[in-house]
């Protein structure tokens, strides 16, 4: 069973904020052009309050206005709030490029990061929730730099050219924001610390419900054979009501930094309101002086205010960002971590040694495990469920490391050789089939690229899949659903051995893989792929003991030990565990 996303290691904000800094900075062009923008539109939109002042103090109470200067100001503030209007459109636009540049980015390195992974984080991890990461997850992330990040670049600018403004009109009445500013900071940091895990855990939720739902949607006719769909639904409503909390406690407790900006900001516009007030009936400042400094004040509180308001967004775009960049940061399988890099594999011939593996340290599998495999060799493994027969393969192809002990393949220790090299000396057929979408030539042809059509027809020939590929529409070129769901388990399987059989491998493994085909069939089958492990080195996994009666040697593995091994007609005159599975089987 996966674990669930609670298990992820927890990030430090700052650093999933240096990390999408360092994205940014990738496009550090089009971030400095949104910078200029953004500082054109602010400057524009600043002058404004400026000239409104002006405009006021042009009227006098005694009729001696200067109409000409009111109209000259009325019609700057027109021309600068229309170049401003201009520039923030132009910075919107250019903030949508930037951000589909980065998200694109983020999405390809995600996506990269999961080719180099190894096999034990795909048996740890949904993969509803790894979906919902390089989707759900970037997608919020896009969002945030598209909208959000304009929104604190305009507030950064905004505040220091309001502050500035206030300065330069009335210095004593900056006094004012000496208490409310050290306020907004204490309570926006208090918010912000209860509110970003709440942001985290629901983005967890979030992939556990898609997990579930992903797993249900695959075995939808398993639930339907057993009539479990009020479990399943059952199941996928709790799931369903923890994502829903996980959102409401996220969002609800999340809005209140909203209205505790808002609060204080209209505390300062009351204060610096009373504190002009008398100031003007002191004689120390004018009307339009007052008027000015309140529309400056507001700009100033604003941005506070707007950026409080959208704090929701901005933790939830973090949960997601760091949700993208555990997946990106993970440790990877090294293809060319070889001992020694000199060294090379010229036999086929494999050693296991005293072998001890669990995937869990206390719980080991594979207990003390010793094997000899000549060059060319059929090695049949059997065993009942849980045996260890998969680790075995496992470990053979470096899919994990054994805890001691050692595996060598021609007398040299696999890991003293990269695991690309190791596993290029396999061709592997598995139980579990997997096609992707593409036509019936490309998926054959998928482990030897530049195959000819002639060697890809003699592969589909030799697998008995030949003749139900030429009476498809297009034959050959005939277009494969997701995974191959147009076509049948049997025939799913046979194309995989097909293109097991036209890779040009020296070593072959078959793990149950012919247990979807018919009994007539599966003869075929090993009649013409005794051609193809001619010379090879095999390893069959197999329950139907009746298609390894002719391996070279048979082990029987049980609890992770070896306690059979011989021909079959070997291990029958024993009559051991190989003689019992056997005669339940056929007697």
């Amino acid at each position: 069973m996966p674990l669930s996303d609670k298990t992820e290691r927890p990030k430090d904000i700052r650093y999933v904020l240096k990390r999408l800094w360092s994205y940014l900075m990738k496009y550090r062009l089009w971030l400095l052009a949104a910078l200029g923008l953004n500082a054109l539109s602010n400057i524009f939109n600043l002058i404004g309050p400026v000239l409104s002042g002006s405009a006021i103090d042009a009227i006098k109470p005694d009729g001696g206005t200067d109409f000409a200067a009111v109209g000259r100001y009325v019609a700057l503030m027109i021309v600068f709030y229309i170049l401003s209007s201009l520039l923030s459109y132009l910075l919107s636009v250019l903030m949508i490029h930037l951000g589909r540049k980065i998200t694109y980015a983020m999405r390809q390195d995600a996506f990269d990061s999961l080719a180099s992974l190894p096999v034990n984080y795909f048996d740890r991890s949904y993969a509803g929730s790894i979906i919902s990461k390089l989707s759900y997850d970037i997608d919020t992330v896009n969002t945030s730099l598209s909208s959000d990040l304009i929104q604190i670049f305009t507030s950064a600018i905004t505040i220091v050219g309001a502050f500035v403004m206030m300065l330069a009109i009335a210095p004593v009445m900056v006094a004012v924001f000496a208490v409310t500013i050290p306020l907004s900071v204490a309570v926006t940091g208090f918010i912000t610390k209860k509110v970003h895990p709440l942001f985290k855990r629901r983005s967890a939720a979030l992939g556990e419900l898609n997990g579930y739902a992903e797993e249900m949607i695959t075995g939808q006719k398993t639930v339907r054979a057993y009539c479990a769909e009020e479990e399943m639904t059952g199941r996928f409503d709790v799931r369903n009501e923890e994502a829903c909390r996980s959102f409401y406690n996220a969002e609800y407790y999340g809005s209140m930094s909203g209205p505790s900006m808002n609060f204080i900001n209209n505390l300062s516009l009351s204060f610096i309101s009373i504190f002009g007030a008398v100031l003007y009936m002191l004689g120390r400042i004018s009307i339009g002086k007052i008027s000015s400094f309140v529309l400056y004040s507001r700009k100033f509180a604003g941005p506070i205010n707007e950026v409080a308001n959208i704090i929701n967004e901005l933790q939830s775009a973090c949960a997601a960002a760091e949700r993208v960049f555990r997946l990106i940061d993970e440790e990877k399988e090294d293809a060319n971590d070889a001992v020694d890099k000199d060294a090379s594999v010229s036999r086929t011939d494999v050693s296991i040694d005293r072998v001890r593996f669990g995937y869990a340290p206390d719980r080991p599998v594979i207990h003390d495990l010793n094997l000899e495999v000549g060059e060319g060799a059929m090695i049949a493994i059997t065993g009942p469920t849980g045996a260890g027969k998969t680790t075995v393969i496992n470990l053979l192809m470096r899919f994990y490391d054994p805890d001691s002990g050692t595996i060598s393949v021609g007398g040299v220790d696999i890991r003293s050789v990269s695991r690309d090299d190791l596993r290029r000396l396999y061709a592997m057929v598995l139980q579990d089939t997997w096609l992707f979408n593409g036509t019936v030539y490309e998926n054959i042809a998928y482990g030897r690229p530049g195959a000819t059509a002639d060697e890809v027809e003699a592969a589909a020939r030799s697998a008995m899949i030949h003749e139900f590929i030429i009476r498809l529409p297009q034959g050959y070129n005939t277009v494969l659903s997701e995974n191959g769901i147009n076509i049948s388990k049997g025939q799913k399987q046979l194309l995989t051995i097909a293109r097991a059989m036209l890779c040009d491998a020296k070593m072959l493994i078959l793990d149950e893989a012919t247990s979807n085909v018919d009994t007539r069939t599966e003869k075929y089958i090993y009649t013409a792929m005794r051609k193809l492990m001619r010379d090879k080195t095999c390893f069959v996994i197999a329950h139907r003991l009746s298609t390894i009666q002719n391996a070279d040697k048979i082990l029987v593995i049980n609890n992770g030990d070896i306690t059979e091994t011989g021909t079959h007609d070997e291990l029958m005159a024993k009559r051991g565990d190989y003689y019992r599975m056997y005669m339940s089987q056929y007697k």
